[in-house]
């Protein structure tokens, strides 16, 4: 059964899903795809894990860069995992493009190409927002596209890692 958590937020109430101790999901409510036709309880009693989770968003809101420590285990495809993957390693403060992505899927599954389409597809369903960065991701001429939980809170987040310490 999986567990949510609400968390409070500067930018609105998040989600939190916590499935066998690992985090599973985190959405602000109302974005696209949120919840992921996951089935489970808002949680009365917080496990450890949604306590950790809960102490990583409050110093990442609170303008600092928290270590990744926490157990995550997205659900998707191999190739959208791929992608996520991808998005984890763009560091803190900093930005990549689609494009960039894209070669770095290439050639972490040994294709010479793929769609961009695809990419920003897989970008757009990522199940644990902020924590994997996909508002890291912006167009290559530096314009912001899409971003399930709304421009304006991608616009805030990178805006919000450029002034953090």
């Amino acid at each position: 059964m999986v567990e949510f958590v609400k968390y409070t937020s500067i930018l609105g109430n998040i989600t939190i899903a916590i499935e066998a101790d690992t985090l599973i999901g985190l959405w602000f409510d109302g974005q696209k795809y949120d919840r992921a036709d996951m089935q489970g309880e808002f949680s009365t009693s917080i496990s450890t894990m949604a306590r950790k989770t809960i102490k990583w968003l409050d110093e990442y809101f609170s303008g600092k860069n928290p270590e990744m420590t926490l157990k995550i285990s997205p659900k998707g495809t191999v190739f959208q995992k791929a992608v996520w993957e991808c998005l984890l390693a763009i560091p803190y403060g900093e930005t990549r493009s689609y494009s960039d992505i894209k070669e770095l899927v290439c050639r972490k599954l040994g294709k010479t190409s793929m769609s961009n389409q695809a990419i920003g597809t897989a970008v757009g369903h990522n199940p644990i927002s902020i924590i994997i960065p996909c508002h890291r991701v912006i167009g290559k001429d530096g314009s912001l596209h899409g971003y399930a939980g709304g421009l304006e809170r991608k616009r805030w987040l990178l805006q919000h890692e450029k002034t953090a310490e």
